[in-house]
């Protein structure tokens, strides 16, 4: 939720890395990518995640735009691949009108379908992403852990799961903790930030970050946690004390 190029990258990503974090997310694929890149791995941290594809508000569920989807999606697939990305986050787009939600899921899970295998060949998740509709996301379609669990569900393949952005899921559902376990086997990444405000960890928001971290740790997950907050004044003080929060392993 900050440009790192306002720090500088070697400043960011080494300070980054003797907090102790082992690595960072890219949302594009565009324009300072390959800086950063390179700037993480100079520092030994690892690239997380990554943009899939374009915005959140067209995506998946319109079939008239899965050519262009899974092509952008094969591209970013390409270049996690080749540069160690665990993952890249993909969206359902908004509702329309006369699109219910049963075939939102059918429409949203074809797409999907046609990039699994390209997916599981490379070894890389593409992982839809939970995003509010309520605030940050007006009518974006996956806004439930349900419709996205249905959408995963149906695909039925082990590179294909969920971001489960918890600030996203907290606006709209809450019963975070056991949403998480119940659903763990579905989860390949998650994003934090604090609610309401989307700000950093402190006594303002509702969330209890180191419960939810110590529900996740329960868990055989062996994935990345996110930070996606607003950071204070102090950008590396905010990533300290969230690394001492979340730091329950």
């Amino acid at each position: 939720m900050f440009k790192a190029a306002e720090i500088g990258y070697d400043k960011f990503f080494t300070d980054a890395r003797e907090i102790g974090y082992p690595a960072v997310e890219i949302w594009g694929r565009g324009g300072d990518f390959d800086d950063l890149c390179r700037a993480a791995g100079k520092t030994g941290l690892k690239i997380a995640s990554m943009a899939g594809h374009g915005g959140p508000h067209a995506g998946l569920n319109d079939r008239a735009a899965h050519g262009e989807v899974v092509k952008q999606l094969k591209a970013s697939i390409d270049i996690a691949a080749d540069c160690g990305i665990r993952g890249v986050f993909a969206f359902s787009g908004n509702r329309r009108e006369g699109l219910t939600d049963e075939e939102g899921i059918d429409i949203t899970a074809e797409g999907l379908a046609r990039i699994a295998p390209y997916a599981e060949k490379k070894g890389v998740y593409v992982n839809l992403e939970l995003l509010n509709s309520k605030v940050d996301h007006k009518g974006y379609q996956c806004d439930r852990a349900a419709w996205g669990l249905a959408v995963v569900r149906k695909v039925a393949c082990p590179r294909v799961r969920l971001l489960f952005d918890i600030y996203h899921v907290q606006i709209m559902e809450g019963d975070i903790i056991r949403t998480i376990r119940d659903n763990i086997r579905w989860i390949a990444h998650f994003h934090t930030a604090g609610n309401p405000g989307r700000g950093e960890f402190n006594d303002d928001q509702e969330l209890n970050y180191r419960g939810i971290c110590n529900a996740i740790a329960a868990t055989d997950y062996d994935g990345y946690v996110g930070h996606e907050f607003r950071p204070g004044p102090d950008v590396i003080q905010s990533l300290r004390k969230a690394f001492a929060t979340c730091d329950v392993g």
